[in-house]
């Protein structure tokens, strides 16, 4: 039988994304291009594991932010924050399973340089997304940030989450983001990533539990 793609090579494998048996080469080639694999696929699966160490040196510097310096230290005290934000966008893929990497890339990258200008300059400025899903995102991240604050106020009176500290948090995931995609059209790996971290919706606690100081 030959490949129920290329109609060339013999098969060898089934392909979930096209029901039928394909050849090793065209699983590899077409594997998150034009193939929407499903995130249980074995050898998607296999495929994540080898490209794990993705490195960032194919992504664009300057999409990485890379005066926004984030240490240590910063992830510690952060730790809710960071854990509220990856909810949100936990939040958002299970509210549009259409949702890619790309698409919350482009969510937290827009935000983050709408929280740069704002720590730069103070001026409040929004990057325009055409995607009706990257801005449904966009506004979750947002309804995060405004609960943590409000969670702050109630807990010790006042807030203390400062923007520097929303855009580093936002960078980090960002940065983070880059490094669980295979950068393919159809990629999944980060979205598959976050959902993972909050693996069953009945059980996750109420939002103001996650972000309390």
């Amino acid at each position: 039988m030959s490949c129920a793609i290329c109609e060339i090579r013999k098969e060898k494998r089934f392909c979930p994304a096209v029901h039928g048996r394909i050849c090793p080469q065209c699983c590899g080639e077409q594997r998150e291009v034009t193939l929407d694999c499903p995130s249980d696929c074995t050898y998607l699966r296999q495929a994540r594991e080898h490209e794990k160490s993705h490195s960032l040196a194919g992504v664009d510097p300057a999409a990485l932010f890379p005066s926004v310096d984030i240490g240590e230290q910063f992830l510690y005290q952060q730790e809710h924050l960071l854990m509220g934000l990856s909810f949100a966008l936990a939040k958002s893929v299970r509210g549009d399973r259409n949702l890619r990497d790309h698409d919350l890339l482009s969510a937290l990258a827009a935000l983050a340089k709408s929280y740069e200008t704002l720590v730069n300059s103070g001026l409040h400025y929004e990057v325009p997304l055409q995607n009706p899903a990257q801005q449904a995102a966009v506004a979750e991240l947002q309804t995060m940030v405004k609960e943590f604050r409000e969670a702050e106020l109630k807990h010790v009176g006042h807030s203390r989450l400062r923007d520097s500290d929303v855009l580093q948090a936002l960078v980090f995931l960002l940065r983070m983001g880059y490094t669980r995609t295979s950068g393919r059209p159809k990629a999944r790996g980060f979205t598959d990533f976050v959902i993972a971290q909050f693996p069953e919706e009945s059980a996750l606690a109420p939002s103001g539990s996650i972000i309390a100081p």
